[in-house]
């Protein structure tokens, strides 16, 4: 296999391994009562791994595998935290039936022989 052959092989093997954590993340959040609006939703400010709404909040949920909790967080930079706020703003603007509701970002870890690990409102004042 060549250099290129195998980045590409890399590449898709990452890309399958990430909807399958999108995969596991929804359930996750519809076992605690979320219901699934979307799944890598792509806005003019970004893309949303998952939007989800349980009562009057809209989670704009962002997946990451990491081998840590703490690793995920890290992974999310500011920049990417406040275009994630502005999609799900845009999003429920956009939306009649979600007038009212409180835009949250929030993070589900994955990590190799866990649980996830859902964490509300994640990054909160920053």
């Amino acid at each position: 296999m060549r250099r290129g052959e195998v980045r590409q092989a890399r590449g898709r093997a990452g890309r399958e391994a990430g909807r399958r954590a999108e995969v596991l993340a929804a359930l996750w959040l519809m076992a605690k009562g979320y219901r699934i609006l979307g799944f890598r939703l792509k806005t003019r400010q970004a893309e949303i791994d998952l939007l989800a709404l349980r009562g009057k909040v809209l989670a704009v949920v962002e997946v990451k595998r990491r081998t840590s909790l703490l690793a995920a967080l890290e992974t999310v930079t500011f920049d990417q935290r406040e275009r994630l706020r502005r999609a799900g703003r845009a999003l429920a603007a956009g939306r009649p039936a979600l007038g009212g509701a409180a835009v949250r970002l929030d993070l589900i870890a994955l990590a190799p022989g866990r649980l996830p690990r859902h964490i509300p409102d994640a990054w909160k004042g920053n």
